[in-house]
């Protein structure tokens, strides 16, 4: 394929601020630590960035869930752009990476920061995680809900770990997924959490502990949830002929999935047992050449494990209603194994950072910067895609 727009953005470098249970740290300052670590390991300065990218923006739609919006980090690096976007409504988090490829392959901006800010943990102080999108209204009174959420909110369903947990009772019912086949999924992120000093959760974790743990939302444990976190990720994206200056090897941008072929609802769309993952995942094969048996190193989000599950079909790892047989056992998605999955311990056991940790390990893994936690092999094309529900993307990425 010579037509793929994409192939003009390369991946030039990542960082990450420290990440952290409660750090009552100020959510900018973080966001600032991550943007100047992405471009000293780039090997640019402030001056040459001229695009700037995040998800979801200065707006918060639940406690926490937005640590900067770009007039603030603009602002804060004295940024001169000439492109940048910010916003809820894209595919999934990395929606706001491909918005960046976008830009680059198009001549907008040459280098692009990307960014991804989170910090729910301080954010939701000493009590308990709070809904998605619920909080008070703006006079001290029970809040105002509207579209998709009036039809849930009231009946109690407060989290997508509800709404999703639907859609994993429906796959288990129609393919007999089981629990012990789910529970595969953090099992593994423990495993590969052990050895990432960043990680929230350390400890080993067995089968045992999984079934033994309360339920949180049917079939959904508490190991099943991600681990919220304060932290911010960057990363930036590069035209191919101004990469060449950068510091490290290229990663160039193969291909992204960002497709929305069903009805955007939590209730709505044609196949209950899978979600926007779907469409993303097929647009991703439809733009490369290479398939998922050439794939060293998947990232897949895991906000609960059954998206990871999803994500493994959509792909095509495995065939459709075959996640739970795929991952059986553990050893095919160890990190030795034939498809090593999320290899820093995800957001299950390093922390939700929202997407953006997915793209940052999967360009660690490339650049062979690993630690204890390298995947053997020298691995040189990845795939790294987060979202779910009726949101998702992802990127395919291969080293130069």
């Amino acid at each position: 394929m010579t037509d793929v727009l994409e192939r003009k953005a390369c991946l030039t470098g990542v960082g990450q601020s420290q990440v952290g249970r409660r750090l009552m740290r100020d959510p900018l300052e973080l966001t600032l630590d991550a943007c100047i670590a992405a471009i000293e390991d780039a090997g640019l300065t402030l001056d040459d960035i001229d695009g700037l990218s995040t998800y979801p923006g200065g707006v918060d739609l639940s406690p926490g869930f937005s640590g900067a919006g770009i007039i603030q980090v603009q602002d804060a690096l004295r940024l001169e752009l000439n492109w940048f976007t910010g916003g809820v409504e894209m595919p999934g988090q990395l929606g706001s990476v491909i918005n960046a490829c976008m830009a680059v392959a198009t001549g907008l901006a040459r280098h692009v920061l990307c960014f991804r800010s989170i910090w729910e943990s301080t954010a939701q102080g000493t009590g308990g995680r709070g809904g998605f999108g619920v909080g008070n209204g703006g006079d001290g009174g029970p809040p105002r809900v509207g579209e998709e959420m009036q039809w849930t909110i009231p009946f109690r369903a407060y989290s997508p770990a509800n709404w999703i947990g639907l859609f994993a009772q429906r796959h288990f019912h129609e393919f007999g997924t089981t629990r012990e086949q789910m529970a595969q999924i953090p099992l593994n992120a423990r495993k590969n959490a052990q050895l990432n000093p960043k990680a929230i959760y350390r400890d080993p974790l067995t089968m045992d502990d999984y079934l033994a743990s309360r339920l949180i939302s049917t079939p959904f444990c508490l190991y099943d949830c991600d681990v919220p976190v304060d932290g911010a990720t960057a990363v930036i994206v590069s035209h191919a002929d101004a990469a060449k200056d950068c510091r490290k090897p290229l990663l160039q941008v193969e291909a992204v999935g960002s497709a929305l072929r069903g009805r955007p609802s939590w209730y709505l769309f044609d196949d209950l047992t899978t979600m926007a993952m779907r469409d993303a995942g097929k647009m991703l094969w439809e733009r490369t050449d290479l398939m998922p048996a050439d794939i060293d190193v998947a990232e897949l989000y895991d906000g609960f494990s059954f998206l990871t599950m999803s994500w493994l079909e959509a792909l095509g790892f495995c065939g459709k209603g075959e996640s739970g047989p795929f991952i059986e056992g553990g050893q095919r998605i160890a990190r030795d194994g034939e498809l090593p999955l999320n290899t820093d311990g995800g957001q299950l056991s390093a922390g939700r950072l929202h997407g953006y940790g997915f793209l940052h390990e999967a360009c660690v893994q490339l650049w062979g910067e690993g630690g204890e936690r390298q995947v053997p092999g020298d691995p040189a094309v990845a795939v790294a895609a987060a979202g779910g529900g009726t949101q998702a993307g992802c990127l395919l990425l291969t080293r130069g």
